[in-house]
């Protein structure tokens, strides 16, 4: 098996992934995703995809990500694993595409309109 690739987007946040056969390391922009993601709950999103298809420690992963937030950055790394592994087996499309980890979320900021403090908020109003 060669390398795979796939890229995954949410927000800002744009993760690009490269699948390889491995024992189930997981890099991040350099670092162990442990160390790039210290919260556990944003960690199960790296790790979902491959416990939905009951492949975990099978594949490595390089990541190289950027923009957004932290949340938003493990959310693109999601959804680019799940491509990848779409790209690997076909059969895996299913129970991935149950659990949304295909489908990109389009939800951004709204972006700040002019005489406004942010993007609907408004001053506050006085008669007198």
């Amino acid at each position: 098996m060669e390398m795979i690739n796939a890229t995954g987007r949410r927000k800002a946040a744009v993760a690009r992934v490269y699948l390889t056969k491995g024992d189930g390391k997981i890099v991040v922009n350099g670092k162990d995703y442990k160390d790039y993601f210290p919260q556990t709950h944003v960690q199960a999103n790296l790790t979902d995809p491959f416990a939905t298809v009951e492949a975990e420690n099978i594949y490595d992963l390089k990541v190289n990500v950027y923009g957004g937030g932290f949340k938003g950055q493990s959310e693109a790394i999601r959804m680019a694993i799940a491509r990848a592994l779409v790209k690997l087996n076909e059969e895996f499309r299913s129970p991935l595409k149950s659990r949304k980890f295909l489908t990109r979320d389009a939800r951004v900021v709204e972006r700040k309109k002019y005489g406004r403090p942010k993007a609907r908020k408004s001053f506050q109003f006085s008669k007198r």
